[in-house]
């Protein structure tokens, strides 16, 4: 008899087994990612998916943490960066969506607009490798400069194949060069110090990048996992109607939607 009741008890269970909810764990930087993330979290709660937000403070371990599988996905990194840990680390993660881009723009005190660069105008580029190709290629979107062919997002200086207004680029810091607008005719700089020194990307740059361009962030899950269904409803959540509707009220144009 108590056998019978058991086996009955367990048979009422199955239905509420068979729809429990995924529960997930997600890897995201503190400030804008995390709050990203927390609307995301309530929209894919309707959807039977779970996500434990784990915050970190650097841009090493989520990787290292997805990796190991310690996380399920990520959300923090653009696919450069990506790419760059993938080939030095051999970590196996995919992007499986992009979220919202953090837009490098070019600023300047004495003109609204890159053709009103002068000939020999000073423009100001990050000194660092990631950065000054990234101004480099939108340098070259506007058409100030041509870049060699295959220079790609690494590209430097010395790939510049036609300047024809004979721009002078002066490698800066990165953090630096909002001080240094007073100094040069245009620089790039990098929306979390043009936030810093009062800039809002949308509204002060004279050229910007697009909300699509590879620098874009992702979602990133393990390569093993893509196709599984809770990446599906992941998707779903980070590129709804309340996560755009939240980025474009709560963050003033320093970022944007990529979806």
């Amino acid at each position: 008899m108590l056998r019978s009741i058991s086996l009955s008890l367990a048979l009422w269970a199955l239905p509420y087994l068979a729809f429990s909810a995924d529960v997930i764990k997600l890897g995201v930087t503190a400030g804008p990612h995390a709050q990203i993330a927390e609307v995301a979290k309530a929209v894919a709660a309707r959807d039977g998916l779970t996500i434990q937000i784990v915050e970190f403070n650097d841009y090493i371990q989520p990787n290292a943490a997805l990796d190991a599988g310690d996380l399920d996905a990520n959300s923090y990194q653009h696919r450069p960066f990506l790419d760059s840990q993938i080939q030095s680390r051999g970590y196996k993660i995919s992007a499986v969506a992009e979220t919202v881009t953090f837009p490098m723009g070019f600023y300047s005190k004495r003109f609204k607009s890159l053709d009103a660069l002068p000939e020999g105008a000073r423009v100001g580029i990050q000194n660092d490798p990631s950065n000054s190709g990234r101004a480099l290629a939108l340098l070259q979107k506007y058409g100030v400069i041509k870049l060699k062919a295959g220079a790609g997002l690494t590209a430097t200086p010395l790939d510049i194949a036609d300047n024809p207004r004979k721009i002078q680029v002066i490698q800066v810091e990165a953090a630096q060069l909002p001080r240094s607008l007073d100094d040069l005719d245009a620089a790039a700089i990098n929306t979390n110090y043009a936030v810093t020194a009062g800039l809002v990307p949308t509204r002060d740059a004279i050229a910007i990048e697009d909300a699509h361009s590879p620098y874009a962030n992702l979602l990133a899950v393990r390569t093993a996992d893509r196709d599984k269904p809770w990446v599906a409803k992941l998707v779903h959540a980070f590129q709804s109607p309340e996560v755009r509707d939240f980025v474009l009220k709560n963050f003033s144009g320093s970022l944007v939607p990529a979806f």
